[in-house]
């Protein structure tokens, strides 16, 4: 077959075909068609049977992309070969060796739902508080152990404190119930094929023998189960080829570990590795840049990006007054792309979190640019910002009857379907608002919690009236003790609702709840799920990964936002942020643009910020700077505003104090880290000796 169009490296790569092969695939340095090559080559010019070749990704729409291709340089000779994602690989093992692990033919598979769905009947039935023991938050602590492969059993050993114990009851019981029913769920697709193959030997061997081939991409967002199935697969041929970018590794709050591709030469000593560092996506300018930021990162493979499609445009960096003048600068931005021809679905906006969209949101509804939310739903369409909005509408209108259905039981407070049913009968009899027939049981008490907050709201200003809300309706709490990623990132947007209300107070002075409601209901009169998709993207940088667009905006690039101030106490997540900041430069083609604010008003609270240290990492001449810059500006450092000028000195067994985390022991000093162990639910952190949020207890 003709290899002409690949580059040196990519043929080198699809030549190899004997032995472990690790791949390091740069941004945009075509992995899919080095990996689709090699496949189809494998076939074609080398004999293999497709019955023994396995091609591993992690999604149905990456999976069907392979196939595609390799159907289209081979035809029919590619059946047989096993392309698909580890849990669908998972469910075949288990289809096949059910029996073998103590299952029927017609085992169920559990949604995450259906799962949720049990850990909640446990928790009731145990009586435990919902409150203090979060379905979800006990749901997620049980998948995280299982992608550790850590069973109950081995849990118990970590049971110390009540929250702990409660978990391990919970999940002895949930794997008792599943057992119980012949259902397994998801984590299970992944686990039970790494049991069965520790306790039938036979039965790897015989994977062994029929996958003498494998293939996985992505190899830098493998956890722990998915990295040792693989590694027992290929425990006997070693023909292993691997594609990934450890650069590119952003799923660690998933379980994802790129130190797998880090340690594959320990696991293969006498693997080769081949590096694709030729990109065919972005401009040199654009490259370089990329290349200045990850280059800080101390856990890496050397690799350097390049391209041949010349320097391109500078970089445009533009630092705003604040978070209005920085979504106005990327509008009229956009406006001129477009003014020269551009289509809108070539632009994208990139942020570090959601709650940043609602701002670019408002600047584009007022100039009519149609945009779209990515791997999301637009600000006032998420369910914790209608379900606040709701509240509001009820306060200022009681006859509301949408509203209060909305939120009448939310957060939950015992009303159940067939009170409301009762309710609603009620009010169409007597032709009254829902609201006026309540007159008893747990939803007379909803009534006055609304009467109590609409003699307040006479007094309070609208964030005030949010933050009121959110505090005795009991939402922020709910979400709090969930201790999930996404309760937090429903808490940031909450927190960010009160910048909406703020911002709008500070634009039109003293304004009523009537002017409020009003303007929201203009912004949220669209229709966001248009089937055109010639507009502009929004999304967070997690979501844009894959993706790749001829114009790009990172907007919110300061200190404790992107980096998010959650990582600036850890060297990994720090290393982490800056991955994402890799992957994000990486994605624009043909011009990108970064933009911060001096003051930002974020999460209710007006803060001036330090511009992202990231942007300072990149070599300033690749910048083209839309701002004046005056002497005294940025006299802060990053250093000055997060690190005390001098170094401390810990060893273990000292006591410490963390503004966050509250009293912690140290547990071990490793150069200019320092582990410290804290209460739950913080568990031991690495943080830095100097970093201002530490004092140690004399």
């Amino acid at each position: 077959m003709n290899l002409d169009l690949l580059n040196k490296e990519q043929k080198e790569a699809v030549l190899c075909t004997e032995g472990p092969l690790l791949i390091l695939a740069g941004a945009g340095s075509g992995k899919t068609r080095v990996l689709t090559t090699k496949i189809a080559y494998l076939i074609e010019e080398c004999g293999i049977s497709p019955y023994n070749i396995l091609a591993i990704t992690f999604t149905n729409k990456a999976a069907k992309e392979m196939k595609d291709r390799i159907y289209s340089m081979i035809g029919s000779h590619a059946k047989g070969a096993q392309v698909s994602t580890f849990h669908s690989f998972g469910v075949r093992i288990l289809t096949d060796y059910y029996d073998k692990l103590g299952y029927e033919k017609n085992f169920i598979i559990m949604d995450s739902d259906d799962s949720l769905s049990i850990v909640k009947k446990i928790i009731k039935n145990k009586g435990l508080d919902p409150k203090s023991y979060s379905p979800n938050g006990i749901r997620n602590q049980i998948s995280n152990c299982k992608n550790e492969m850590m069973s109950y059993s081995d849990y118990e050993k970590f049971a110390i404190g009540d929250y702990e114990k409660a978990v391990y009851e919970v999940y002895k019981e949930y794997e008792t119930t599943l057992k119980e029913n012949n259902s397994v769920d998801f984590d299970d697709l992944l686990l039970l094929p790494i049991k069965l193959f520790r306790e039938h030997p036979n039965v790897l061997k015989a994977y062994q023998e029929r996958f003498q081939y494998v293939l996985i991409d992505e190899y830098q967002d493998t956890n722990e189960t998915q990295y040792i199935m693989s590694k027992m697969i290929c425990a006997k041929y070693k023909n292993i080829c691997c594609v990934g970018d450890e650069d590119q590794s952003i799923y660690s709050f998933r379980g994802a570990n790129y130190r797998n591709i880090l340690n594959f030469e320990k696991d293969y000593p006498n693997a080769k590795i081949i590096k694709l560092e030729q990109n065919y996506r972005s401009t040199t300018n654009i490259l370089n840049a990329a290349n200045d930021v990850i280059k800080h990162n101390k856990d890496r493979k050397d690799k350097v990006l390049w391209s041949d499609k010349g320097e391109g445009e500078l970089i445009t960096y533009y630092r705003a007054f604040n978070g209005i003048d920085e979504a106005q600068f990327v509008t009229k931005e956009i406006e001129k792309l477009i003014n020269n021809g551009i289509e809108y679905q070539d632009i994208a906006v990139l942020y570090r979190t959601n709650a940043q969209s609602h701002t670019m949101e408002e600047e584009l509804l007022k100039e009519s640019i149609p945009y779209r939310i990515v791997g999301g739903v637009g600000f006032y369409s998420r369910k914790e910002i209608k379900d606040v909005l709701a509240y509001l509408r009820l306060i200022y209108n009681s006859r509301d009857n949408i509203s209060l259905l909305r939120v009448i039981n939310v957060p939950k407070r015992g009303i159940g379907n067939k009170t409301i049913s009762n309710l609603i009968e009620k009010s169409n009899k007597e032709n009254k608002p829902i609201y006026d027939v309540i007159d008893g049981g747990k939803e007379l008490s909803f009534k006055e919690l609304i009467e109590s907050l609409k003699k307040q709201s006479e007094r309070l200003t609208l964030t005030e009236l949010v933050d009121r809300i959110l505090d005795v309706t009991g939402i922020k709490k709910e979400y709090e003790e969930e201790k999930t990623l996404e309760a937090d990132i429903r808490l940031e947007n909450l927190e960010e609702l009160k910048t909406v209300t703020k911002t709008f107070e500070e634009r039109e002075g003293i304004v009523s709840l009537e002017d409020f409601l009003l303007e929201v209901s203009l912004v949220t009169d669209v229709n966001e799920y248009d089937s055109d998709p010639n507009k502009v993207s929004l999304m967070t940088v997690h979501s844009v990964k894959g993706l790749e667009f001829d114009y790009v905006f990172i907007i919110g690039l300061e200190e404790g936002l992107f980096p998010h101030i959650n990582s600036l106490l850890n060297s990994n997540e720090l290393e982490e942020e800056r991955r994402l900041c890799y992957v994000a430069i990486t994605r624009a083609k043909e011009k990108l643009y970064i933009v911060n604010a001096r003051n930002r008003v974020l999460f209710g609270t007006d803060t001036a910020n330090v511009p992202s240290r990231f942007i300072k990492e990149i070599n300033q001449d690749l910048l083209d700077k839309k701002f004046e810059e005056k002497e005294v500006e940025e006299k802060i450092d990053v250093e000055e505003k997060f690190y005390k000028n001098e170094e401390v000195d810990y060893n273990v067994g000292d006591y410490v104090y963390h503004e966050v985390f509250g009293q912690g022991k140290v547990v071990d000093v490793s150069g200019s880290l320092v582990s410290i162990a804290f209460k739950h639910p913080y568990g031991i952190k690495k943080l830095m000796k100097n970093h201002k949020s530490i004092t140690k207890i004399v």
